[in-house]
């Protein structure tokens, strides 16, 4: 079952692991290894989060990378799910 409109998983990076800890995004893309650019993308929800951050997120907070791309793929499927009337596809069975 899908959460109902789960939140894009930068929210959950800004408001669970960056606003506790008082840190900048400046700080956090450096200890990622990342551009600021790169991570400011995703906490504002215009990027997703990769396989390769997710694993980079887990060490740097000390999470599971599995929950990350979770996160992600909940957030992608509940939002493609918004335009499932939109597509033009035709039911396939076997006989």
């Amino acid at each position: 079952m899908l959460m109902h409109n789960p939140p894009h998983p930068g929210e959950i990076i800004k408001e669970l692991c960056l606003e506790p800890l008082n840190l900048t995004v400046t700080e956090t893309a450096k200890a990622l290894g990342v551009s600021r650019k790169t991570l400011s993308s995703i906490i504002n929800g215009k990027a997703g989060i990769s396989p390769e951050m997710a694993v980079r997120l887990s060490i740097a907070f000390n999470t599971s990378s599995e929950s990350w791309v979770n996160q992600q793929s909940q957030y992608d499927l509940w939002q493609a799910e918004q335009h499932r009337g939109d597509l033009h596809v035709t039911c396939l069975s076997a006989a």
